[in-house]
């Protein structure tokens, strides 16, 4: 199985506002970078949808270390919210309902396949992937309000 080394981050101008997202693969030396926006989103639906767009690049069953800087999402995956949203019918824990369903319904299917690690990395802090991937969400919130 392919070792793959996975960095995301979103961005939004304005929560919710103008949004853009950035996923950098790499494997074996090389780096495929992937990014889009919204014009209308939040911070955490970009940081999801970096994600999913890594995830779904993916042509085969792989081990992706995903490195993020989304509480958000590390904590969903890595403390078990997720998997309780899905049990209890896409509800929270105060019985209020999950927010971003689509994404996290999409999340789901793209990462059955793979053999997943969630690594959480503190934004903005000199982390080389972490700062390109800002840059690059940036860039793309910045399409939309133009």
């Amino acid at each position: 199985m392919k070792k793959i080394y996975m960095y995301t981050d979103g961005a939004c101008k304005g929560n919710p506002g103008a949004g853009g997202y950035a996923c950098i693969l790499v494997y074996g030396g090389r780096e495929k970078v992937l990014s889009g926006g919204e014009a209308e989103t939040t911070n955490n639906r970009m940081e999801l949808s970096a994600v999913i767009a890594g995830l779904s690049a993916l042509k085969e069953p792989c081990e992706v270390e995903i490195c993020s800087d989304s509480k958000y999402i590390v904590s969903a995956i890595n403390e078990g919210w997720l998997r309780s949203w899905v049990k209890n019918n896409w509800k929270k824990s105060d019985k209020k309902p999950v927010l971003n369903v689509d994404l996290w319904q999409k999340y789901i299917e793209v990462s059955a396949k793979h053999t997943l690690k969630f690594v959480w990395v503190r934004g903005h802090n000199g982390h080389a992937y972490n700062e390109r991937c800002d840059e690059i969400a940036v860039a793309e919130a910045e399409k939309f309000t133009k």
